[in-house]
């Protein structure tokens, strides 16, 4: 080993830095914090002080700290890292950005996060993957709301080396009794999270005080400086110690002669012999090779991306886990979780998203909303929702069973975020805590008569037809007249209507949108049962919301669902007003009624349009039984 300093042997032996500099360890952390708090002055004087700058781009930077910067004329550090026109202009932070630095011992990642709270989304992205965090704070405003916010989202996403960064201490003349006083409040928060451990360092990111070196305007302060802290803290990897686990994300066919399933290995360590399990499956096989390039490995472990090549031939797919077969992950469709929501449109209790978790993706519903987190003060309070930035412990059923871990024993296994079926956002990012039991209790019990059977010995075949549009559009009285003309066609057929059903079924339901969804999740179980008993099912509902509609559709097998939308205008519904609805909603006395205070959906691909100003419920009638019947 080289007597010389790391940075020296750039001059004297270029071979041996670059080896040291490849084997140098890495280090994720964010910079996270309220609002002005200095994150991105901080990250630009990291650069700055870790000669991450070339001459060009300081020259620029210096150009830009005359022209928009915020001290003055002089530098403005925050320039570097904030580079959205939007952000240079507010002087805040908006998107994650990411900045790579070294330093003779370590290689560094840093997300520098916003502080707004309307941006506390993208604030856990740039987390998800960190293994530190600097929480900063402004000597003159203290622990705040954001603070909190962040500090308790670090937590939950399972950062254990935390910083408490006290900026700004100048403007208070370094005063010790009001860093003490701002430790002593985080500690009595940080405790109740259960932080139990972070280091506080008082420092002046503008001026670099206590950044690389220790700072002489604080001599009561004996810790170390940032970049000495960010040096030398130990992340621990369990990691390799755990069972196997790798979810494959490409089945990898160059030829007809190789076969072997690609991924990234979550957990543990796998070599060529192991028996191998594959969920959701159960089949079993053994490695036969681990291929990388140049050539085979003897052994691989968590973090790095091979190809594994099996001795059976057993079926193995995208979004399928490769486990250590004498230790398997659990296999579940139902579990506890805490979600962040992400999105402008609230979380609503069984309306269908996607969840993607590893390498697959899959429907989920929010069931059970237990309630949300008041960061300030941790309370549990109860939520039908969760609105934007909101963290919430859920209850979520997924369509199929898959194997996972707990987000605090494998972040890959345990993570996941939820995507709008409709426009494909990503809506929320959650984290599994643990299967529910009851999911164990259930099971499909095999019935020997079955769907086909039933709708032969009716002849005809069993679906919905499912009448939407607003109220007063003339729903009830279409689907009325079909049914009467498809009884005496001699066709088996049952009519669900919006109003009847609240009388019993939903009667414990009221208006808000989650109770809407769940009336629409309620009637699309009772159709799928319907069509399974051979039936022809007329559904009037308003069912406003595009995204129940489909997961009624979805319950049923293509051909089964038969979406008709009443069309008629706002305008002409609100005319004919026979139920004084309208009316209600106009004077305020009817709340989150459809078309006044709370949204209509037109179908986007329906099978029908029957258009009640320029067909009578008559015709409209006929025109759909002649279509049923064609069909």
């Amino acid at each position: 080993m080289s007597a010389y300093k790391p940075a020296d042997l750039i001059e004297t032996d270029i071979d041996a830095y670059l080896h040291q500099h490849q084997h140098k360890t890495l280090l994720r952390f964010i910079t996270c914090g309220s609002v002005d708090d200095g994150k991105s002055t901080l990250i630009g004087r990291l650069l700055y002080d870790s000669k991450m700058i070339f001459e060009d781009q300081l020259a620029a930077l210096e150009a830009d700290s005359k022209k928009v910067g915020t001290q003055g004329g002089a530098i403005d550090f925050a320039l570097l890292v904030d580079g959205l026109a939007a952000e240079r202009e507010q002087g805040i932070t908006i998107d994650v950005a990411y900045r790579f630095f070294a330093t003779d011992h370590r290689k560094f990642i840093v997300a520098d996060t916003p502080g707004h709270e309307q941006y506390t989304r993208n604030m856990v992205t740039g987390a998800s993957t960190a293994d530190a965090a600097v929480v900063l704070i402004d000597a003159r405003r203290g622990v705040l709301t954001q603070t909190r916010r962040h500090s308790y989202l670090v937590n939950l996403l399972g950062i254990r080396k935390v910083v408490l960064a006290v900026n700004k201490m100048d403007l208070v003349d370094w005063d010790q009794s009001i860093f003490d006083g701002i430790v002593a409040e985080y500690r009595d928060f940080a405790n109740l999270i259960g932080l139990t451990d972070f280091t506080a360092i008082p420092m002046s990111a503008l001026d670099g005080q206590n950044i690389t070196e220790q700072s002489a305007a604080a001599p009561w302060y004996d810790g170390p400086p940032l970049m000495r802290w960010l040096e030398s803290i130990e992340v621990e990897d369990a990691l390799p110690s755990q069972p196997f686990r790798m979810p494959v994300q490409w089945v990898n066919r160059p030829n007809l002669d190789f076969r072997g399933f690609s991924g990234q290995i979550a957990a543990g360590t796998v070599k060529p012999g192991d028996r191998v399990k594959v969920l959701p499956s159960g089949r079993e096989s053994r490695v036969a090779r681990i291929v990388v390039l140049p050539g085979d490995l003897g052994n691989a472990q968590a973090g790095q991306s091979v190809t594994l090549t099996l001795t059976d031939e057993v079926d193995v797919s995208r979004g399928d886990v490769l486990v250590a077969a004498d230790d398997p992950s659990p296999v579940a469709n139902q579990f506890e979780t805490t979600i962040v929501w992400m999105d402008d449109e609230p979380m609503l209790p069984g309306r269908p998203y996607l969840m993607k978790i590893g390498a697959q993706t899959v429907a989920a519903t929010i069931t059970e909303p237990k309630y949300r987190v008041q960061v300030n003060t941790l309370e549990h309070i109860a939520a039908k929702r969760l609105e934007l930035n909101e963290i919430g412990v859920c209850n979520i059923s997924l369509d199929r069973a898959i194997p996972f871990e707990a987000y605090a024993t494998n972040r890959d296994l345990g993570g996941f975020i939820l995507i709008d079926r409709l426009s494909n956002r990503t809506v929320g990012a959650g984290m599994l805590h643990f299967a529910l039991r009851r999911a164990d209790n259930i099971h499909w019990q095999a019935t020997d008569v079955h769907k086909e059977a039933r709708a032969a010995q009716k002849g005809q075949k069993g679906r919905v037809v499912w009448f939407t549009g607003l109220s007063g559009a003339g729903k009830s009285t279409i689907a009325n007249l079909v049914e009467k003309r498809l009884h005496a066609l001699g066709r088996h057929t049952y009519l669900l209507d919006g109003d009847n059903v609240r009388h019993g079924l939903n009667k414990d339901l009221g208006f808000t949108e989650e109770d809407r969804v769940e009336n629409i999740r309620r009637v699309a179980e009772v159709s799928k049962l319907m069509v399974d008993a051979g039936l022809i099912v007329l559904t009037a509902f308003i069912s406003p919301f595009r995204a129940e509609r489909r997961m009624a559709r979805e319950m049923l097998e293509d051909g089964e669902f038969v979406e008709v939308y009443v069309e008629t205008p706002l305008a002409v519904a609100e005319e004919r007003d026979v139920k004084g609805l309208y009316k209600k909603a106009r004077a305020g006395d009817l709340k989150n009624f459809t078309g006044i205070d709370s949204p209509y959906e037109e179908p986007e691909n329906a099978e029908l349009t029957v258009d009640t100003t320029t067909l009578s419920p008559v015709e409209a009638a006929e025109t759909i039984v002649a279509w049923l019947e064609r069909g």
